[in-house]
């Protein structure tokens, strides 16, 4: 096995998707996201840089603005449910909340987080009530 791809795509020049277990969920898409088949195992990876960081951004906004919904606070890492909960239902409040679609996540994180650095305002509720009825499917 490649060293990079059990990495996560480090090594290759690309970077890990920030959004990794919503692609894989297949809850959400993105034109940008490289499948790597590690045995019997998948990770994702980001083909551009700059496109991974404002994931990463938006990543960090939506898990800052759920805290409270997903009952844990900023510095706790998530189970793997609640990352599920949370960047499923993040996105899908997110695309309902400013009319985008959570079929192209960078593309959804550029139209929310804005260019430059310029700030916009966030859908909090929206993104809130989603995340919270946002439920993990059961395995039959």
């Amino acid at each position: 096995m490649r060293k990079s791809a059990r990495n996560g795509g480090r090594g290759t020049g690309e970077a890990p998707c920030a959004f990794a277990k919503a692609l894989l969920a297949r809850c959400a898409d993105c034109p940008l996201a490289r499948r790597i088949a590690i045995a019997e195992s998948e990770s994702v990876t980001c083909a551009c840089a700059e496109a991974a960081a404002r994931c990463v951004a938006l990543r960090d906004r939506l898990r800052a603005v759920t805290a409270f919904a997903l009952r844990a606070p900023e510095g706790v890492a998530l189970a793997h449910a609640a990352q599920l909960r949370l960047q499923c239902g993040g996105l899908a409040g997110l695309a309902a909340a400013i009319g985008g679609s959570s079929g192209d996540v960078a593309a959804l994180a550029a139209k929310a987080l804005g260019t430059e650095g310029a700030e916009k305002p966030f859908p909090a509720d929206a993104i809130v009530r989603a995340v919270q009825g946002w439920s993990v499917r059961r395995s039959r």
